[in-house]
């Protein structure tokens, strides 16, 4: 058998030891080595939501697939391709249709199988539910704390004197691109230590505005 492997992590799961992208390789390897499958490529969409299917290496991998270039894309875990029960079912699909399947190892399912394919939606309903059900109540939590008044978002890190400063400059018709240029040769420090950018900049009054919904609220 022939295999590509994907692997993915968001933002947030960056951290993360289980769903990290040095071991999701450890585990993708130990499997195609003691299946004595042949690797064709290891394709990562690192930084990647998998609210979306839209991601650079895994689109490289399903048109692999669909040439004829694999047999089987293998994932450590059915959640690194989706959670969505519509996106996996039109994967599903997608391979029966070209001949090729998906192999998840934390379900131990392939889909080339009726009973793979079973288990595999089941698995991906729960996922997307559980999904949602985070969701529902971040949300329910959010809009509790903005109803009392508190600051969502992160914590303030920055002097005020700068925060007061980007506001007084964005106000005034400056670019966030001639603020955050004005910073760094300024040499004022971001929150973290680094370089200035407009996102940086946009992040700073994105900060000051959630201050003044947590005022009006109060």
């Amino acid at each position: 058998m022939r295999a590509i492997t994907y692997a993915r992590v968001s933002t947030d799961e960056q951290a993360d030891r289980h769903n990290g992208l040095d071991a999701q390789s450890d585990t993708l390897n130990t499997a195609l080595s003691a299946r004595g499958w042949e690797l064709v490529a290891a394709l990562v969409d690192d930084g990647a939501s998998a609210a979306t299917m839209k991601r650079p290496a895994l689109a490289e991998a399903l048109g692999r697939l669909d040439r004829g270039e694999a047999d089987v894309l293998v994932v450590s875990k059915l959640d690194r391709l989706s959670r969505s029960v519509l996106d996996f079912a039109n994967m599903t699909q997608r391979a029966r249709r070209r001949g090729w399947a998906v192999v998840a190892l934390d379900i131990d399912v392939d889909t080339a199988t009726p009973t793979g394919q079973l288990i595999a939606n089941i698995v991906s309903s729960v996922a997307q539910w559980e999904r949602e059900i985070i969701a529902a109540r971040t949300s329910e939590a959010l809009q509790a704390k903005k109803a009392r008044g508190c600051r969502l978002g992160r914590p303030v890190e920055l002097p005020e004197s700068v925060r007061l400063r980007i506001a007084s400059e964005h106000a005034a018709g400056d670019s966030l691109r001639t603020i955050a240029h004005r910073l760094t040769a300024e040499g004022v420090p971001t929150a973290r230590g680094g370089r200035w950018h407009p996102a940086t900049v946009r992040a700073v009054l994105g900060s000051l505005d959630l201050d003044a919904v947590a005022a009006a609220a109060a």
